[in-house]
């Protein structure tokens, strides 16, 4: 149950290995079947595989292969200005990490961001974004698409205030495989989105939606079909209610699938196994 499509488990911030052995074996106790740890740094692989490692040797030997049978990983670029400034060598890196470490299930976190936020993690600010950034954004993105084209795997896409920009992208490269993660945009964009085979994925942000928009957000819910649904927590962010404002981990997607299941009308366990039958098409498992 609760299979997690997107989270940071390496990096959440201040967990000991024992912290996530800990959530590892409640995840393989809840009979989880998909957890994916998500990258976002051209080289942050092999630390990311080193650090589950070390908290997978704290799992009961008896838990062990499951443990590793649940989590998968991804390799991508986030675009922060660092990385499109430096996006050739960047992406040449992640090529050669990916072939280096290999076991990867999926090309991403990548996309677009143009949420302009000076004083949040990402720092981002609409005055570095100049006309040569802005295509170079979407080059390091278009990059990304055609690496995992190459590699014939599905992509994770992040795109924050950025629709017609990414759709673009995605329209110039023809390569629609894989998820919209943590969707935030309304009905008529996830149209398009399916419309060319993408997935969608909902994290905890759905659980507190504004009033003013819960009937949007419910229709959305309602519309998107059964077979390109999917759940994720982002984990360490977006915790939903009832523990958001917690540092969020993959246990509470539980919470995400309850308020989904409820507004589609369906129970837990059936939007389970929907979510479990999408993972194992999308990545061929």
């Amino acid at each position: 149950m609760y299979s997690d499509t997107h989270f940071h488990f390496s990096m959440v911030q201040e967990r000991t290995c024992s912290d996530c052995a800990d959530v590892i074996t409640q995840m393989v106790r809840r009979n989880c079947f998909f957890a994916m740890d998500i990258g976002t740094s051209c080289d942050d692989l092999p630390a990311r595989k080193a650090a589950v490692a070390r908290a997978l040797s704290g799992v009961a030997p008896e838990l062990r292969p499951a443990a590793e049978r649940m989590i998968h990983y991804t390799a991508g670029i986030w675009p922060d200005t660092g990385a499109i400034r430096d996006r050739i060598r960047q992406v040449a890196v992640l090529e050669q990490q990916i072939a280096q470490c290999g076991g990867i299930t999926a090309v991403g976190e990548c996309g677009l961001d143009h949420h302009w936020n000076l004083s949040g993690e990402d720092g981002r600010c609409r005055d570095d974004f100049d006309a040569e950034m802005y295509n170079a954004e979407k080059e390091l993105f278009e990059m990304q698409l055609e690496l995992a084209r190459k590699l014939q795997l599905p992509v994770v896409v992040h795109s924050r205030d950025a629709f017609a920009d990414t759709l673009d992208v995605i329209k110039k490269t023809g390569y629609d495989n894989g998820i919209i993660h943590c969707y935030s945009y309304g009905l008529d964009e996830a149209k398009q989105f399916l419309d060319r085979g993408w997935y969608i994925s909902f994290s905890g942000s759905v659980t507190y939606t504004k009033r003013s928009r819960m009937d949007d957000m419910r229709a959305l819910l309602q519309y998107v079909p059964d077979d390109r649904i999917l759940c994720e927590t982002d984990a360490p962010y977006l915790a939903p209610v009832p523990v958001r404002g917690q540092p969020d981990t993959p246990l509470f997607v539980e919470h995400t699938y309850k308020f989904i299941a409820a507004v589609r009308g369906v129970s837990v366990e059936q939007l389970c196994e929907t979510v479990d039958a999408n993972c194992r098409t999308l990545f061929t498992l």
